[in-house]
């Protein structure tokens, strides 16, 4: 029987616990949860509804409370040709809208990066998918990753030909295997096994990428054009239960070496996610960018107390410092706090959070629009 014990030394009405009664109280905590545990035990009544509601916050930070859900979207740093930029623009603003959709109706961070990055891929004014450039053989090879911040789960595919939406394989592989990352044969592989059509080749590649790729065949081309050229595209969010997620998708270098994988399909490189820190995804030369793990790091500095812009642009400074890299960083907070920041001349991104959108290209370009309005200017 509970009380089978001394009088506290302290001298108050209080009594020390028999072993039986904390082996008990253990196990109750075990089983049913703090809460349940907490006013099953007999001194729990000294403790206000109000001590537990303040409690309750720190222990079930997503159970309890919701969370307004918040998608930010990247089209790619680098350099966006004027007669490119509308597209760019609407790319990323549909991108958006299609996954703040999904958050709305209480969809999970997961579906909705997926599906955002899905509708860029599909989209040839981005370096992902059906507008991936092409390596020295003239040919698509595509690298994404898919990451959960719940529990860290993450998959990633990279070299992968002939399928229109790397990002959807890179989640089978999450899902369906005990690996992170498969690479092109094994890949393709993996594809075929879990159902997903294969696409010739020449459908995905577009008169664009055709022309760049002969461009830079010439005796007078420059490598270090490919650093003003870059592209990427990648999500992050946050649901209403608390939950983030990040996804990113490429072609990859023009002209490329075949078989080369870049920092999309490499974890804490090409996107992170972590429910206690935050959720971010990367763009840029992808040489820079794994050497500096920029995904992680950006992480890392929130973790030391920065805001998630103080956060990208500090580890926009180190890569460009220490390496020479430029890139762009879209990154979102575990309180929904957010940013798009990068060092290249243009980024396309977008973001949606209580029902207002934002976007831009340039550096310090911020358009608002409702989602009325935004609905409208892409003519959905």
């Amino acid at each position: 029987v509970h009380g089978e014990g001394q009088r506290s030394a302290i001298g108050t009405d209080r009594y020390d616990c028999s072993s039986r009664c904390r082996n008990r109280y253990a196990c109750q905590r075990r089983q049913a949860g703090f809460l349940a545990a907490h006013f099953a035990h007999p001194l729990s009544k000294r403790l206000s509804w109000r001590h537990w509601e303040q409690r309750k916050k720190s222990i079930y930070p997503t159970s309890f409370n919701s969370m307004k859900p918040v998608i930010v979207v990247h089209g790619g740093a680098g350099r966006i040709f004027k007669e490119r930029e509308d597209g760019s623009r609407s790319g990323v603003i549909r991108a958006a809208l299609k996954g703040y959709s999904i958050l709305k109706q209480g969809g999970t961070a997961l579906d909705a990066v997926e599906e955002a990055v899905i509708l860029m891929e599909d989209d040839p004014h981005f370096n992902a998918g059906c507008g991936s450039v092409l390596n020295e053989k003239g040919e698509v090879e595509m690298d994404a990753i898919i990451m959960d911040g719940k529990n860290l789960a993450s998959g990633a595919v990279s070299a992968v030909k002939c399928i229109s939406n790397p990002i959807k394989l890179a989640r089978l592989v999450m899902e369906k295997t005990d690996h992170m990352l498969l690479t092109d044969q094994g890949a393709s592989a993996f594809a075929r096994a879990m159902g997903i059509p294969e696409v010739p080749g020449e459908k995905l590649i577009t008169e664009r990428s055709l022309e760049r790729w002969k461009k830079n065949l010439e005796a007078d081309w420059n490598p270090q054009e490919c650093q003003k050229d870059l592209g990427t595209v990648g999500a992050v969010a946050i649901d209403s239960a608390g939950n983030v997620a990040c996804a990113t998708s490429t072609g990859g270098l023009t002209n490329k070496r075949l078989g080369r994988v870049g920092d999309t399909a490499c974890i804490g490189s090409g996107g992170y996610a972590d429910n206690s820190v935050g959720a971010t995804s990367t763009t840029g030369h992808g040489e820079s960018i794994m050497k500096v793990i920029l995904a992680r790091l950006t992480l890392y500095h929130m973790e030391q107390g920065k805001s998630p812009g103080e956060a990208a642009d500090a580890a926009l400074d180190c890569m460009k410092t220490r390496v020479g890299g430029l890139g762009g960083i879209i990154v979102i907070s575990s309180s929904g706090e957010w940013a798009a920041k990068f060092s290249t001349n243009q980024m396309s991104w977008a973001v949606l959070k209580d029902d207002q959108l934002q976007s831009g290209i340039y550096t310090g370009e911020r358009n608002i629009q409702s989602v009325e309005e935004a609905l409208t200017s892409i003519g959905s």
